[in-house]
């Protein structure tokens, strides 16, 4: 079977955002970018693609490793959380 010819990059125009997130889930998501070796933006903007698509963004082992990241900076919060989260 012969091999998938690489996607070519698609260029698009990037704007900076300021953008409030709660400080444990941003430190995860930190974390995670640098695990897998991308931006924090290209980690957002993979996650948002994927669930505009209604598709997982992440296989298991990275669902581990967002797991210990979790564990490490105290993250409880849950999808049920979403939408009820109400600052100090």
């Amino acid at each position: 079977m012969p091999a998938k010819p690489a996607k070519q990059p698609r260029e698009v125009e990037r704007i900076q955002t300021g953008v409030r997130l709660e400080k444990r889930l941003l430190k995860v998501l930190k974390g995670l970018a640098e695990y897998l070796d991308l931006s924090l933006g290209d980690l957002l903007e993979g996650v948002a693609l994927h669930a505009l698509e209604n598709k997982p963004p992440f296989k298991p082992a990275t669902l581990e490793k967002i797991a210990n990241l979790k564990k490490i900076y105290g993250l409880d919060l849950t999808a049920a959380d979403s939408h009820q989260l109400r600052e100090r």
